[in-house]
């Protein structure tokens, strides 16, 4: 195929670097923009400070022409493209922007991305409901170098999975209905959490303590040469709780390995991942002390082969274990287990009309559980319910990349044995064109499905009543946006119109009801805004270090109901207003800030209890919080002071279940190189 023919002539690549995307950027000194179609587009990526590596000085960086950025790549789709090539809004949150961000987890890491709802009950990554675009933490699918790890039990524990910040190279979010790139569970959008596979150290240890009896540790090690790398990494954290019963104990392993054989490879990932945490009021504040435990096993195998016709074949296996206490002073216990394998085939073809692909996966859910599931004929152990359903899909996808004009469009067709009918299609068309240099018009339409869990269909205890009759949802999705894109400012505005059918949530008929029931309500429309912009400040103060910039994030949702006046536990209870504002500068010599603000109004309301009791039903409080971290680098030392919360604002994302205020963290890591 003429290569020349379907890349942007801007869209470059720095060839020293041997085909590691975003490394170009690490040695730029400056705010990188990257704006990806075909499912995608990079709305902002940041930069670390040169390091003592690189060796280049910031008088070196401004004779770094476009033309080096020839071939950089991102994978958040089916098909690996350079640079603005297709119309989706994604958000890149890159390997530098973690590195100094003030968290301890990829859930407090999201708090900071405008178009992403994180609804907390337990801080520093113990449970977080992660939803994109007013969507229910169920519509999000959670990603693992493209594996799908969504807990087909429930959207709380999506995020059990076996990984620790240092190993993580970046994180893609697409806004919006993915079915197409990520299977059908990306109903409201995706989340795909992309590992570090570079060998640009030996070993790596941090070490860190705060309040509330706070103590983390992380490791890793890297072996490799041109034929087969690994890593092995393990962390752990612990912490005292900063209210009765929110104590908690995790623990994760993560092993990767990359054969190159030729033009192929192969990569081996296995995970291991456990967790214990005192759970007050998660899921009823009628119930303080209750407490959970859960593991979680991962492996997989994925392939790459061929040029001109690439074959991406891979297989995948995901077991989670949950041990439950409504009370853990009682006998009492929910066990579940659920096992999710897979495989997936993906066929790119490459020609003169541009790239086409066809997927096929085979994904097989089952449960295990004496709560959840169908009765056993005969109990297995501990387990007297269960139940099993196969997702099949099949997608096909065309993209067409020209000069100014690029075009993806494609469709997929999805069965589920547990609705017992006919193939269902859901399509997908996205166009961008560069209007001007630095201006560029997007837009898309795409159609989603998802299927219950099976927390929707079978969980009724004190406090809840299922539904084994729930219908799987569906949505349809109307995008329309611009990206704007100079040295001294990267900014972009979406809108767009999400009609959302059988969307199911936990409601209450009256306040006086004792039990939430799962239901699909009618109809739900969405519309919404999402505005962000980064400005290099270095651009306007040449006297300012290159990697100091200021990024500003806004969304604004509005939704209109077509159902009766429920009590919602979550659909309903939407995020209105985000604003996130972001600020990283040197001080001196080595030393850094990060500064982080985040402002939010969530809509609906939430059931007061006092004494145990529920009260009256009032509206969610709006609120802020602001969030610094201090980095000192020395030689191969880093030493960091995190400060949470600092005003000590007393706030919460679901009601009833407070969230930490002031916390203070100080850490210290060495790298051998």
């Amino acid at each position: 195929m003429n290569q020349k023919r379907f890349e942007k002539p801007k869209a470059y690549r720095f060839k020293r670097f041997a085909k590691k995307a975003y490394s170009a950027f690490n040695s730029m000194h400056k705010v990188v923009n990257i704006g990806v179609i075909s499912g995608c587009m990079l709305t902002f990526a940041h930069s670390t400070q040169t390091s003592a590596q690189n060796k280049i000085n910031a008088g070196d960086n401004q004779k770094v022409t476009e033309k080096e950025l020839e071939e950089v790549t991102v994978t958040a789709s089916r098909v690996e493209l350079s640079l603005n090539q297709s119309p989706k809004l994604v958000t890149v949150i890159t390997r530098s922007e973690i590195d100094r961000a003030p968290i301890q987890s990829i859930q407090d890491l999201l708090n900071y991305v405008s178009g992403i709802d994180v609804q907390q009950r337990g801080g520093h990554g113990v449970q977080a409901d992660i939803s994109i675009r007013g969507g229910s933490f169920d519509q999000t699918a959670i990603l693992l170098n493209g594996v799908n790890l969504s807990n087909p039990q429930t959207g709380h524990y999506s995020f059990d999975i076996p990984i620790n910040l240092s190993d993580i190279e970046r994180i893609e979010i697409i806004h919006g209905p993915s079915s197409i790139i990520y299977g059908a569970s990306a109903f409201s959008g995706g989340i795909n959490i992309i590992t570090r596979k570079d060998l640009d150290h030996k070993a790596y240890v941090k070490v860190e303590a705060g309040s509330y009896g706070l103590f983390g540790a992380e490791a890793n090690g890297v072996y490799g040469n041109k034929d087969v790398s690994s890593r092995l990494s393990a962390g752990y954290s612990r912490s005292d709780g900063y209210i009765s019963n929110s104590d908690y104990d995790i623990f994760n392993l993560l092993w990767q390995t990359r054969l190159n054989v030729e033009k192929s490879k192969v990569d081996i990932q296995l995970g291991y991942s456990d967790k214990q945490f005192g759970a007050n009021t998660f899921y009823s504040a009628a119930y303080p002390n209750q407490q959970d435990k859960t593991k979680s096993y991962f492996g997989s195998v994925k392939g790459e082969v061929g040029n001109k016709l690439k074959f991406i074949p891979l297989v995948y296996w995901n077991r989670h274990d949950d041990n439950f206490q409504l009370n853990k002073y009682s006998d009492g216990h929910n066990f579940h287990q659920t096992d999710v394998y897979g495989s997936n085939l993906n066929l790119q073809y490459h020609s003169n009309i541009g790239i086409t692909t066809f997927g096929a996966e085979f994904r097989n859910e089952g449960i295990k559980s004496n709560v959840l599931g169908l009765p056993m004929k005969s109990a297995d152990g501990k387990y007297t319910k269960s139940d099993s359903r196969t997702n099949i899909s099949y997608a096909l996808e065309h993209n067409l990349l020209l000069d100014r004009f690029s075009l993806t469009a494609g469709i997929l067709a999805n069965y589920n044995t547990a609705l017992k009918g006919k193939y269902k299609f859901y399509p997908s068309i996205n166009m961008s064109y560069q209007l001007l240099d630095e201006l560029k018009v997007y837009t898309s339409w795409n159609k989603a499905t998802r299927m219950p869990t099976f927390t929707d269909l079978y969980y009724t205890t004190v406090t809840h009543i299922s539904n084994y009759d729930l219908k799987p949802e569906d949505s349809e999705s109307f995008e329309l946006g611009f990206k704007y894109n100079t040295p001294l400012l990267k900014a972009y505005a979406t809108g767009y119109i999400m009609k959302g059918k059988n969307l199911i949530d936990w409601i209450k008929r009256t306040a006086d009801d004792e039990k939430w029931e799962s239901m699909n309500l009618t109809e739900i429309d969405k519309q919404g805004v999402e505005l962000g912009a980064s400005l290099s400040l270095y651009k306007l103060f040449p006297n300012l270090d290159p990697s100091t910039t200021l990024k500003l994030g806004y969304t604004r949702l509005h939704q209109k109901k077509n159902s009766d006046d429920y009590i919602s536990n979550y659909t309903l209870n939407y995020l209105r207003d985000k604003l996130t504002v972001g600020l990283n500068h040197p001080i001196y010599k080595g030393l850094s800030a990060s500064w982080n603000f985040r402002w939010q109004k969530r809509m609906g309301t939430y059931l007061k209890y006092e004494d145990l009791k529920p009260t009256v039903q009032v509206p969610y409080p709006a609120f802020s919080t602001l969030d610094v971290r201090l980095d000192w680098k020395f030689q191969d030392f880093a030493v960091n002071l995190t400060a949470n919360n600092i005003f000590n604002k007393k706030y919460f994302d679901l009601g009833n279940v407070p969230q930490a205020g002031f916390w203070l963290i100080g850490g210290i890591s060495y790298t051998l190189k």
